[in-house]
């Protein structure tokens, strides 16, 4: 995705502009429980508080417990690592590129390890917005489309429907945006 300047400010008033609804049943957390509903949008961004841990192939990609999260209304967290903390040597500059409507134009990696290739599995900012500046060319990853991703003690299950990045440990509730009929979420 190559916009300009004008073309990202059409997009994001474009996004921002839609109406948001709010599904019928929000699950209530319990004890050391967070719900996604709770979550500010636009995002925040905040340090993990446990070691994340990415596999693919039978190489484990990145290990960092300098990580931080972005926290946005109904998405569980993405995870993004400081680009020191990954095997940069196996991701390939990708030929995608997405808008996100706060943190700017994100740059796709794909990840290959012998003859296996996980295609765009993982998004990077090399210019974010200013109030995501503490993103810059940190890397995050898709946990659908590799073999195991770990928060802490947790095994992740991606965040429904492909297209987001989130990662569902035991610790957050949603509904999750990204399941079938949350498109207005």
């Amino acid at each position: 995705m190559s916009l300009e300047p004008d073309q990202i400010e059409r997009e994001r008033a474009v996004w921002r502009s839609l109406p948001r609804d709010r599904p019928a049943r929000i699950e209530r957390p319990g004890p050391g429980q967070e719900s996604v509903w709770d979550y500010p949008r636009p995002p925040r961004v905040e340090p993990v508080g446990h070691c994340i841990r990415v596999e693919f192939a039978g190489v484990v990609l990145a290990e960092s417990s300098r990580a931080l999260r972005a926290l946005e209304t109904a998405s569980p967290p993405a995870y993004y690592l400081p680009p020191r903390d990954v095997r940069t040597e196996f991701l390939i500059a990708g030929e995608h590129s997405t808008l996100c409507e706060w943190k700017g134009v994100a740059r796709t990696h794909s990840v290959r390890v012998g003859d296996r290739l996980a295609q765009d599995a993982v998004w990077s900012y090399p210019d974010p917005d200013p109030a995501f500046a503490q993103l810059r060319n940190y890397l995050a990853f898709n946990a659908s489309t590799l073999d195991t991703c770990t928060v802490g003690p947790w095994r992740v299950t991606p965040q429904p429907g492909g297209y987001y990045g989130g990662w569902i440990t035991p610790d957050i509730v949603g509904p999750f945006k990204g399941a079938p009929g949350s498109e207005r979420w």
